[in-house]
């Protein structure tokens, strides 16, 4: 594959991921929840999509280099991605694993995994169009977590306090909102965007839904990215695409609003609203704040970028769609007390 098909094809399909779970109702060193389980795209995905036969996969330098011995692991970004740094801040482990890493540990399923896939989103069409697992196939994924994490602990009713007390994190609709509706268009003639929007809402309600009925209590649902600012939208202007945007954050409104009165529909389950497109829009708006000399272009895997850059720590961005590991740690603080309080 030539380098510009390459960097077509990621800046069309590598967009974003979600979910994890835990264990008892117990505190597990510094951390109130049991674990964490990942579900959704790249933005938390951390390795899963490695062994697919995929568009969106990361799997290669200069990916992972700044990650522990430069290794290029699967995660998108040039080091630990917003899966691993909500784990570390739970008090969890640092590193969140891919479930489908044919080296998972045992020991490592009851504090949580990552079924997360770069790609993917809620519409189906989103991940057969980029080739990874969809949202509802994560949920497979999750059901056979469920039989290992039995045979593990041994145990029937510490394996249901693993999944009662675990954060369920879920990142989705960005590459339903990036690559299908504005980028494919393969549903603009069926919907218009705020139709679009509300069934992407009432696909997420049906996840929850499932992860619910197998026992999942604390949920921490992911708005979009400012996907109008990403680097790869802005490659031809170098301004915000101010309709992508517009969009984004019509369906952030909608699922936050969605999210506040599922308690009602859910009983005795609780739900945080992650707002991710207003923290990096803060960045992306004054980033000398937080030490950034770059927002509009990638650190690296663009046509103008084809050498990475020095230090990818000064770019909000490391590629066409996918912060910097710098920047997931700089919004993660405030996100993490958040859950903490809410999901307690």
């Amino acid at each position: 594959m030539n380098c510009l098909m390459f960097f077509k094809m990621l800046l069309a399909f590598s967009f974003i991921s979600l979910f994890y779970v835990g264990n008892a109702q117990q505190s597990y060193g510094n951390s109130t929840v049991s674990a964490l389980f990942a579900f959704g795209d790249s933005i938390l995905d951390t390795g899963n999509n490695n062994l697919l036969l995929s568009v969106s996969k990361v799997n290669f330098y200069p990916y992972g280099r700044d990650f522990i011995g430069g290794r290029a692991t699967g995660r998108f970004g040039n080091g630990r991605v917003f899966s691993d740094i909500i784990a570390e801040g739970l008090g969890l482990k640092n590193l969140l694993p891919a479930y489908r890493d044919p080296y998972l540990w045992n020991n490592d399923l009851t504090t949580g995994v990552c079924f997360a896939s770069g790609g993917s989103g809620l519409d189906p069409i989103t991940a057969r169009t980029t080739g990874s697992i969809w949202v509802s196939d994560q949920v497979t994924d999750f059901q056979n977590y469920i039989t290992r994490l039995n045979g593990v602990v041994g145990n029937q009713e510490q394996a249901n306090a693993v999944i009662s007390n675990a954060v369920y994190l879920i990142s989705a609709g960005n590459n339903d909102i990036a690559i299908t509706y504005f980028t494919t268009g393969a549903r603009r003639l069926q919907y218009t965007l705020p139709a679009y929007n509300d069934q992407l809402v009432s696909w997420t309600r049906d996840l929850i839904k499932s992860l619910y009925d197998m026992g999942a209590r604390k949920f921490a649902v992911m708005g979009t990215l400012p996907l109008g600012c990403l680097p790869g939208a802005r490659a031809l202007t170098r301004a915000c695409e101010l309709f992508v945007n517009q969009g984004a954050a019509m369906f952030n409104q909608q699922l936050s609003a969605d999210i506040d009165n599922l308690g009602a529909t859910f009983p005795g389950a609780k739900f945080v609203y992650v707002d991710m497109y207003n923290p990096l829009l803060g960045l992306i708006i004054n980033p000398q704040a937080s030490g950034f000399i770059d927002v509009a272009d990638a650190c690296c895997c663009t046509p103008t970028h084809l050498i990475p850059c020095l230090d990818a720590s000064r770019y909000v961005f490391w590629d066409v769609a996918h912060p910097t590991q710098k920047s997931y740690e700089t919004i993660a603080p405030q996100i993490i007390e958040n859950i903490k309080a809410k999901l307690a």
